[in-house]
Order: structure tokens, then C-alpha cells, then sequence
């Protein structure tokens, strides 16, 4: 277990099914979906394409707009706790997960999303960091936050996600790539509903969290790392390695004897993810009750990519607080098209 682990106080969401970390919770508890048909944009087979978006926003808001609609107030949830203490009495970062390069995002938008973010919280956030690493995103900046808590860099740290596929020219290219999920007579059954949210945490010391009196939602005990160089759209067979290399670290750090309980997971209905957590699962079982037993939500609001680590997080830690988990001990994992396989370990709130 790390020493001391590190307590998870507030967090924030905008999804497809809520504009709120615990609507959303509840929505996917309840196993509400929000797919609808994308007004304009058909398929090759003639029909709409389908999708989970976010139904206060203008399909055709620009998409630096529309990351912002989606992010700044999963931010501004995630630090209410916050909200009484001075302004520069905290050292307080940012750390955000972005998507990968990919068809339809502007080459610029990382750029763009910084300056905006500084115009906004300038004066709230000492250092920002971005992570344009795609699905793995949150968690690396997970990562990164959990490592300059360590150091007593600083006192608490916002760790943020935000994605949408909306745009057009990103929606022709999973197409092409039959990773679109779609119907009529040429229907793709493995593909994904490509959607779109943000999510997001705060991080804290032990200190700050009994200062400003909030006790911990969740308890982030540890966190894995790894690469997979046999990626999809490659001509290689994937057998999970990366994905065991970061599931191992982050194992290492449970209680001696504990198994875990819940996992929440980025597995969007391709059998390239599947596969890659069935063999990973094979090496690794012994520390799960039930791996097979795990909850992916994209089933609710689509996959959403680099969004969707910290809306994991917030998942398993409300189940904790509301009663439904089936245990005390949490997993998160994530999978990024580049390579990049990343997985947290939780104590809920049931422990705590």
C-alpha cells in the first residue's frame, strides 16, 4: 500500500447523462443510456450514425467550445470544497487528460485549451500539466498528480479529462475504420458508440483533507503503468502485456491479502479490448474476486475516451459511498489506442 495513501475528496462530471458527478452516477446505476442518432451525419449504409452527446450542447459548437462547456464545470465541482478557503493560501495544480492526435481534432486544441484554462483559473491553479494520451490519459495524470502530492509540492491537485468525438471528419474516420458501431444492413455489432464528457477529482493530502474537514470519498492506494506494442489497427496479435504490466503495479499496492472488489473499466465493445483483458485477467485473477464481474459504462454514455478515467474513479468511489459497491477494494483501468495502459487501486468509502 503507499504510505500514506492519498485521500480523493470532491469530483465533478458532465456526461451524455447528467451535468453532474452524482446525476451521472446515478444514471449509470440505473443503466440509462444516451444514445441518440447524430442529426445529420449517416453512415455508409444510409443511416444516422448513433452516438452518446451531451443534449444541452449545439451539435455544431466548435469543438475548443465545446471541451470547454464540457470541462469547466466538472473543474469547478471538483474543487467546491474549496470554495472558503483564500485565494493563494493553497498550492493547487491541474493535471488533464486530453485525447490523442486523431482525425477531426485541431492540431491546436491542447494549445487553445491551456490559454483558456489559464484565462479562467489563473489565479486558482499554480501549475497546469496536460496529458494528450487518449483513453490512459487520466490516469497518467493521476499519476503525475499523486507524485508531486508526495513530494509536498503541493496541497491538492485537480485531476481532469475531457473528450467528444462529435466532430464529423473523427465520426468518418471510425467509420473507416470499423470501429463505428451502426445499423441497417451492413450494421458493424463490434464497433463503439463514440460519445463525449468530462470528469474529474480532487486529489489532497492528508493534511489539507482534515484542515478544510472533508473526509475522504475514497482512498487512492496505488497506481500501474505500462506500454503495449501490439496495438489495434496493427497487423499483431495483443495477448495483454502492457495492460499486465500496469495491472501489477497498481495490485502491488493492495493490502497484503485483500482482493479486489469492483472494477470500472474503458471496455467499449470491441473485441480487441476484450481480448486484451481476458489474457491480462488470466495472469493476474488471483487478486479479484470476480474479474469477469466489472462495470463499463460506455454502455451508458458512449466511450469517452480521455474523459473517461476520472468518471471511472468517481464511479467507484460514490458506489462505495452509497452502499452498492460489492466490496472495499476498487480498480480502474484504462486502455490508449498509442499504447499507453495505465490502472489505479482504490480503498472506498466503506473502509474509511
Amino acid at each position: 500500500m503507499r504510505e500514506p495513501a492519498l485521500p480523493i475528496v470532491a469530483f465533478g462530471a458532465s456526461t451524455p447523462v447528467g451535468r453532474d458527478a452524482w446525476s451521472s452516477a446515478a444514471a449509470v446505476r440505473a443503466g440509462i443510456s444516451g444514445f441518440a442518432e447524430h442529426p445529420y451525419m449517416i453512415d455508409t449504409a444510409g443511416e444516422p450514425m448513433r452516438g452518446a452527446f451531451a443534449p444541452w450542447l449545439d451539435i455544431d459548437l466548435p469543438l475548443q467550445q465545446r471541451f470547454e462547456a464540457l470541462l469547466f464545470p466538472a473543474i469547478e465541482q471538483a474543487l467546491a470544497p474549496l470554495a472558503a478557503t483564500e485565494p493563494g493560501a493553497l498550492k493547487l495544480a491541474l493535471a488533464l487528460g486530453l485525447p490523442e492526435p486523431r482525425p477531426g481534432l485541431p492540431t491546436a486544441l491542447e494549445t487553445e485549451l491551456r490559454l483558456s484554462l489559464g484565462q479562467r483559473y489563473g489565479r486558482i491553479f499554480g501549475s497546469a500539466a496536460t496529458f494528450p494520451n487518449g483513453h490512459a490519459a487520466g490516469l497518467l495524470a493521476l499519476q503525475a498528480a499523486a507524485r508531486v502530492l508526495d513530494r509536498g509540492a503541493v496541497d491538492a491537485c485537480v485531476v481532469a479529462g475531457v473528450d467528444s468525438y462529435t466532430d464529423p471528419e473523427t465520426l468518418e474516420w471510425l467509420e473507416e475504420c470499423d470501429q463505428l458501431h451502426s445499423a441497417g444492413p451492413l450494421n458493424n455489432a463490434w464497433g463503439f458508440i463514440p460519445g463525449e464528457a468530462a470528469g474529474a477529482v480532487l486529489l489532497t493530502s492528508e493534511e489539507l483533507a482534515r484542515q478544510i474537514g472533508q473526509p475522504p470519498l475514497a482512498l487512492l492506494l496505488g497506481i500501474g503503468h505500462g506500454t503495449e506494442t501490439k496495438r489495434i489497427k496493427t497487423e499483431t496479435v495483443c495477448v495483454g502485456e502492457g495492460l499486465t504490466t500496469a495491472f501489477r503495479q497498481a495490485l502491488d499496492h493492495l493490502p497484503n491479502g485483500d482482493q479486489v472488489s469492483d472494477v470500472y473499466c474503458d471496455l467499449n465493445g470491441e473485441p480487441y479490448r476484450a481480448d486484451e483483458y481476458g489474457f491480462t485477467c488470466l495472469r493476474t485473477k488471483e487478486h479479484f474476486v470476480s474479474a469477469s464481474d466489472f462495470i463499463a459504462p460506455a454502455d451508458c454514455w458512449g466511450d469517452v475516451a480521455a474523459a473517461g478515467a476520472p468518471l471511472h474513479l468517481m464511479l467507484a468511489a460514490i458506489a462505495g459511498l452509497k452502499g452498492y459497491a460489492n466490496g472495499p477494494r476498487a480498480f480502474v483501468w484504462s486502455s490508449s489506442e498509442g499504447g499507453d495502459r495505465a490502472a489505479a487501486a482504490l480503498a472506498t468509502a466503506e473502509v474509511q
